[in-house]
């Protein structure tokens, strides 16, 4: 049997402490409500070396950037911090109950989805090893780095036609098609306006940093490696509450307006689990926006 361990009520829980959960969670303390962030500790990025393209924290780990916010979070007194898994959100008593996989049960007026996706890597012999270090999915966070030398996209699907149209601005682009996506002639003559090498020849396996060994025995060696993966959320709360979902380009994820509230009044998403797609610095903007409509929906709703 299960022990109820509600503190006071909270004005929101707050699920997940990374980019989009933290600026949620910054917004609500600062206007002096009580906040409950439950975290399972996952981050999304927590592959990655360096962080790219956030104005302040460009180049720093990501870690780093996580531990600072959440100690500047927890300086405010109305907000505590919960380490574990949501299992269970439902409305209850016209706010909301969350029971964790511990048992630990809390209830709050509003509810702050932040908790991510979950990348499914395709499946390439070495490729998961390499996930985050030498293989990425974001251009605009790790294509400068590769300092405009030889870039390869790995195909999972015809949405890989826009990553390798993108990056020959980052450098020499290769398109390996992996038997996971075929051009037509239109697309053909675009890659080719674009200077990109398509080569259709399928991949045995990742070797070294970033070297692509073929079927056929050829080793092309690149700077680094692109690839568009599918996307899963990373909880079920959404569905439990009921919010709707919307199908993106690379899965579905939670369907928010622009001031990041749900179909189901009372719960606000945010981050990479409210989006289609996303990087650090959107994440943050998100979450502050949802942070503060949350604050204005226990004002006024």
């Amino acid at each position: 049997m299960h022990t109820d361990t509600t503190h006071s009520l909270n004005d929101a829980i707050v699920i997940g402490g990374s980019y989009a959960g933290l600026s949620a969670a910054m917004q609500l303390a600062r206007a002096r409500r009580r906040v409950l962030v439950i975290d399972a500790g996952v981050r999304r990025n927590r592959f990655a070396r360096a962080s790219h393209g956030f104005i302040g924290q460009d180049g720093r780990a990501p870690g780093d950037i996580a531990a600072e916010a959440k100690a500047q979070v927890l300086a405010y007194p109305n907000v505590r911090w919960l380490d574990g898994t949501a299992a269970q959100a439902e409305r209850h008593d016209g706010g909301f109950r969350v029971t964790t996989a511990d048992g630990a049960t809390e209830h709050a007026r509003k509810v702050v989805i932040a908790t991510g996706v979950v990348d499914e890597l395709p499946a390439i012999d070495g490729l998961a090893q390499r996930w985050g270090s030498s293989v990425f999915h974001c251009p605009y966070c790790h294509g400068y780095e590769l300092d405009e030398g030889r870039i390869g996209v790995l195909a999972s699907s015809a949405l890989s036609m826009h990553h390798a149209l993108m990056l020959p601005d980052w450098g020499q682009t290769t398109f390996f098609l992996n038997d996971a996506f075929v051009p037509d002639g239109a697309q053909r003559a675009a890659l080719a306006a674009r200077g990109v090498t398509v080569e259709a020849e399928p991949i045995a396996r990742l070797e070294d940093a970033a070297t692509v060994l073929l079927r056929d025995g050829r080793r092309l060696t690149m700077d680094g490696l692109f690839t568009a993966t599918r996307t899963r959320l990373a909880s079920p709360v959404a569905e439990q509450l009921g919010c709707a979902l919307e199908e993106g380009p690379t899965g579905a994820f939670v369907q928010a307006d622009a001031m990041q509230a749900t179909s189901v009044p009372g719960v606000f998403a945010c981050g990479d689990a409210a989006r289609a797609a996303g990087n650090v610095a959107i994440s943050v903007g998100a979450g502050a926006m949802a942070g503060a409509a949350a604050h204005r929906s226990l004002m006024f709703d």
